[in-house]
């Protein structure tokens, strides 16, 4: 593989790590398994190892976690809370013992095992003895304070009634009970209202909400599993368990110290199967060194720790008959088979369709309708078939023949060179991909108009008020105001007529006024251009500054962006030469939306950084990453995300990566820390 090869790969892989990144950490679902997402991230971190001038700092690879939701308070953690390592093979784990055993230089030490919970990762913050803040992970060194909603968790103690520091941190896992999901899933169906996916997603997002009435409601739960703090005594990381027992926080009963890694092995096999009898949703098995000693010998990597892993359990499987096949068409027009499968019980849910993904998955797989198929439940959320059944196929069954018309609007579909995935073409004519090019539009990180839906949507567009997203600058309150749609109840499995009343109207009509405040880089992201996510709008309205610069732009230029690749670049010339979409654009400017940055009159603290180019890397104790680009901006110098050459420094905090600071060494680059830096900035 040639350098620009690796490139071009680890950005594809950045890109769609990122993406499923933020579909699990902020709209709560995934379309891949935890194990299909390991070995995208496993692969990632290959090709960086391999290719060390390509590990850039905003890789997902140094990432714990999703990103900061803006609805609750920022909390930076005095604690990082890193991610553990991974591993679906047994034959791995013993070779992880082995470099315990290597690193240690002994054969004196025992593990702690604890089951690995499938919920929200949650910090609670004790000044003496009374809960005084509860944070999620976030990215792993801030998350979001999301404290009212967790002193409704009645298994969290609000205050600490024993002698206990003045001041510790325990860390557990949020989830949301089998039973309690159930009975929450009944009493929304006999509303009329769609069930909650599975209790994983229900549960982060319930943690999230504002009302921390409806959390209360929802009676969710807590484990605890781990005790931070300064003076504490003990030794051991079981006698920790034991005393936040002692002190009344809720321990799961299953975890076990063990000798040896046969123990280790003999409890992950032992809780295989007897973990589905949990109140709660597991996933694996989390091992731990037990003395804090030898793990504070063992130490960290730059993302997790080396003295403790977790082991997955592979996804559960069944074999169920499938019915049929049909297909969906997305706001691209990109068009994603679905199996319709006879239902079938899988990791404890009735599981009765998969996606197949495109036309390569199914050919690969043979299938063939009646067809008995072998089904995954993939980190116990989404099903997938992973293969067929010869034995039992029909004889007279023939091999699926794959659509050939978009099944919405009869469009002939295209498939171009080099992809995987059919598309309609018929932009314009497209019911579903008009649909969901507003829905992307009106999202809360592009255009924020919380106070539609999609059964509105589709109201507006049946009674032809709008026909696309700038239409929605041009309705009125009268236009609103009694507007009659169909509505589909779960309940009746049937539609019923719906009408706006005037609450309703005046919230929407407020909304969209509001909307023209959204900034530049939120615009073009809603805008729907293909392969144009939020980070990549964010580079280019930064490097074009406006709309019209953007739309004049070569592949050429836009190449030259960094960042942008061939692909994204192709996408965006392709978008501004078409008629339609610059009069779609253009009405959106005469609708008053931002097309062009504001430019904002930047203070300074001075300038002794002038000229001066910054890498930051590891754990600051005084400032926030965030905090220290913005000092080194403040005080005239830049923030780049590489190592190379023409570096100045390298502000180097605990546990940063080890090849940042093998290249800068190698390179001669002067590194310095935190004390260091601020005496730069002093005047």
């Amino acid at each position: 593989m040639t350098e620009d090869q690796a490139l071009q790969e680890i950005k594809r892989l950045s890109e769609e790590i990122n993406y499923h990144n933020h579909l699990y950490y902020q709209e709560d679902r995934s379309e891949i398994s935890d194990y299909d997402f390991d070995q995208l991230l496993k692969r990632l971190i290959q090709l960086e190892q391999q290719f060390p001038q390509y590990k850039f700092e905003d890789s997902p690879s140094q990432r714990v976690g999703g990103t900061i939701t803006k609805n609750f308070k920022t909390v930076v953690h005095q604690y990082p809370m890193l991610s553990l390592g991974n591993t679906y093979s047994k034959e791995e784990l013993i070779e992880w013992d082995e470099r315990v055993k290597k690193g240690l230089g002994t054969e004196d030490y025992q593990y702690f095992c604890e089951l690995k919970f499938d919920g929200t990762a949650l910090s609670l913050t004790y000044e003496k003895g009374i809960l005084k803040r509860a944070v999620t992970r976030g990215d792993g060194t801030q998350g979001d304070d999301v404290s009212a909603n967790a002193k409704t968790i009645r298994s969290i103690p609000l205050k600490v009634n024993q002698k206990v520091p003045s001041k510790f941190e325990v860390r557990g896992e949020v989830f949301f009970p089998k039973k309690e999901f159930e009975r929450v899933n009944a009493e929304r169906l006999e509303n009329g209202d769609d069930p909650l996916a599975n209790p994983r997603n229900a549960g982060s997002g319930t943690l999230k909400m504002q009302d921390s009435s409806i959390v209360a409601s929802r009676k969710l739960d807590c484990y605890l599993y781990y005790l931070l703090g300064d003076n504490l005594d003990f030794n051991t990381h079981s006698g920790s368990i034991e005393k936040i027992t002692e002190w009344g926080f809720n321990v799961s009963p299953t975890h076990r110290k063990c000798n040896n890694i046969e123990e280790v092995l003999e409890y992950i096999s032992e809780w295989e199967t007897r973990r589905h009898d949990l109140p709660s949703e597991t996933d694996g098995v989390v091992i731990k060194l037990d003395n804090l000693d030898q793990q504070n010998e063992l130490g960290f990597t730059a993302k997790s720790p080396r003295w403790a892993i977790s082991y997955k359990y592979k996804a559960e499987s069944a074999s169920t008959l499938l019915d049929s096949i049909t297909y969906q068409v997305g706001r691209t027009g990109a068009v994603t088979p679905v199996a319709n499968l006879k239902p079938v019980i899988l990791a404890g849910t009735t599981v009765k369709r998969a996606s197949l993904h495109n036309a390569n998955e199914i050919a690969r797989l043979d299938l063939r309708i009646g067809d008995t198929v072998f089904v995954e439940k993939g980190g116990e959320i989404i099903p997938k078939i992973t293969g067929v059944n010869l034995d039992q196929r029909p004889a007279d069954s023939q091999p699926v023949e794959y659509l050939k018309e978009c099944p919405e609007c009869g469009s002939a579909l295209i498939r171009k060179e080099g992809e995987a995935i059919h598309y309609c073409p018929n932009t314009d004519g497209c019911a579903p991909q008009i649909l969901g090019r507003i829905e992307h539009f009106i999202q809360r990180k592009a255009m924020d108009i919380d106070s539609l839906g999609a059964e509105t949507i589709r109201g507006l567009l049946d009674n032809k008020l709008i026909s696309d997203y700038a239409g929605l600058y041009q309705l009125t309150y009268e236009q609103l105001n009694g507007l009659e749609f169909k509505s589909f109840s779960e309940k009746k499995g049937d539609y019923s007529v719906r009408s706006l009343r005037k609450k309703s109207a005046t919230n929407i009509i407020n909304a969209i006024e509001e909307s023209k405040k959204v900034p530049f880089e939120r615009v073009l992201f809603a805008l729907g251009i293909r392969y144009v996510g939020q980070t990549v709008a964010e580079k280019l309205a930064i490097h074009f500054k406006n709309i019209e610069a953007l739309s004049r732009s070569t592949q050429e230029e836009l190449v030259n962006v960094p960042e942008i690749g061939e692909r994204i670049a192709e996408s965006v010339v392709d978008f501004f030469s078409t008629e339609k979409n610059t009069a779609l654009v253009e009405r959106l400017k005469s609708s008053g939306l931002n097309f062009e940055i504001e430019e904002v009159q930047v203070e300074t603290e001075g300038n002794n950084l002038a000229d001066k180019t910054f890498v930051i890397s590891g754990v600051f104790s005084q400032f926030s990453r965030d905090e220290l680009k913005e000092k080194i901006k403040l005080n005239g110098g830049k923030v780049v995300s590489s190592i190379s050459s023409k570096l100045d420094f390298l502000v180097a905090g605990d546990k940063m990566g080890p090849a940042k600071l093998e290249k800068a060494n190698k390179l001669k680059i002067q590194i310095i820390s935190e004390d260091e830096f601020i005496q730069m900035i002093k005047v």
